[in-house]
């Protein structure tokens, strides 16, 4: 296909027209922006965000990261607030308000309740003189910058921006609360991004399922292990703690006078573990890296506490 480069340096010049905002943003982060942090991390109730047009649509997102992220949010659409939706902010809420011109009409219902009911305002917009900001408790000023759109009119970098602080709010949310993995798939359960969140222990077998031997039991007793648990391999544990694993490959290799052998004269010693905490991703990636289709996972002191199949990452999703 014949590339238009008229076509592509238009997209160009919009990206760059943002991202020098974007440069400029972090440069001079607005002065509340630690404070407006503090005030979200310190609220008994919700994060209210709410917007209209443009701005709405990105105060939705914004609420969405902050409930995603550990930060309770909630959006409430500014029109419909003076129609009954200003039920649901409470006096301990935190209203989180956008609006570049900060003059918007359909703005005066909430900024009046959070004033009549003393809720902690926060504006984000770029007109430091407007009614929003002035109303405000915290401002998240934007430096002067113009829309990608050439017009000068179609919110683009200024929506950019407010998509940009927004994020930072919520990163910065997350490290003060020590937001982790496993706080991040507690509100992500479904899809492809919560079956890479798994942890190993949300997978493994325990128990009498997993496959383990002694160092001196005769090989005709491991194959029945093995052959019983039906993971194609064994574990060899002595005091307490996995000191060998035999697979598939290693009975081949040890084909001449297999059955008058023992378990330790057979098996691959200090085999490759993981522990509960180890992603499932991780675990597949080990098991594609060294070719094998199970895991043994351990425990700190070095004993086996189950163990993970390949089929059982693909039956998760993580195939």
């Amino acid at each position: 296909m014949t590339r238009d480069t008229s076509i592509e340096a238009s997209g160009r010049r919009a990206l760059e027209c943002e991202g020098r905002a974007l440069m400029r943003l972090a440069a001079s982060l607005p002065a509340d922006f630690a404070a407006a942090v503090r005030a979200m991390e310190g609220a008994r109730g919700r994060v209210i965000a709410s917007g209209l047009g443009k701005s709405g649509h990105v105060a939705r997102k914004i609420a969405g990261t902050l409930a995603s992220t550990g930060t309770p949010a909630q959006f409430v659409h500014a029109a419909e607030a003076g129609h009954g939706d200003l039920g649901m902010i409470t006096a301990e809420d935190v209203c989180l308000v956008l609006s570049n011109s900060g003059e918007t009409a359909d703005l005066q219902a909430i900024v009046a309740h959070a004033r009549r009911f003393s809720i902690p305002l926060i504006a984000m917009g770029g007109r430091a003189d407007s009614t929003l900001m002035r109303a405000a408790d915290l401002k998240l000023l934007l430096p002067e910058a113009e829309e990608a759109c050439g017009l000068g009119v179609v919110p683009t970098t200024s929506t950019t921006m407010m998509l940009a602080l927004g994020d930072a709010l919520a990163v910065a949310l997350m490290e003060r609360r020590a937001f982790r993995h496993a706080d991040f798939r507690a509100t992500h359960p479904g899809g492809t991004l919560g079956a890479r969140l798994l942890r190993v222990d949300q997978l493994m077998h325990a128990g009498e399922a997993v496959p383990l031997v002694r160092p001196d039991t005769p090989m005709s007793d491991v194959l029945i292990e093995m052959t019983s648990k039906g993971f194609g391999i064994a574990g060899v544990v002595e005091d307490g703690r996995l000191t060998g694993a035999i697979s598939d490959g290693d009975l081949r290799r040890n084909m001449d006078d297999l059955m008058r052998r023992r378990a330790r004269d057979v098996a691959t010693p200090d085999p490759k573990t993981v522990s509960t905490e180890t992603l499932a991703v991780e675990a597949l990636a080990l098991m594609n890296h060294r070719k094998i289709g199970a895991v043994f996972i351990a425990d700190p002191a070095g004993a086996p506490v189950g163990i993970l199949h390949l089929h059982d990452c693909l039956r998760a999703g993580l195939g």
